[in-house]
């Protein structure tokens, strides 16, 4: 994922598209990767936040997103060493 400043409104509107463009099945995909790669119970729990949230980002803290967004980074990348 690019670095993003979590202060500037370009980078967090940025991020809330990218947040967007989840839907809550590929969010219920990354929830059953993270459990069975024995991810931390906040990891997972975020996740299904994120999946409860599909869609709509402003629900959101930008951290959260931010967050969200770094675990499905670490997520696609795991899932391609595969």
């Amino acid at each position: 994922m690019a670095e993003y400043d979590l202060n500037d409104p370009t980078d967090q509107d940025i991020m809330k598209g990218q947040f967007n463009m989840y839907t809550a099945e590929e969010w219920e995909e990354y929830i059953e990767l993270a459990s069975s790669l024995n991810y931390s119970y906040k990891n997972v729990n975020i996740l299904k936040t994120a999946q409860k949230k599909a869609g709509i980002a402003k629900y959101l803290s930008i951290k959260v997103i931010h967050w969200v967004l770094s675990l499905v980074d670490q997520l696609d990348a795991h899932d391609e060493e595969e």
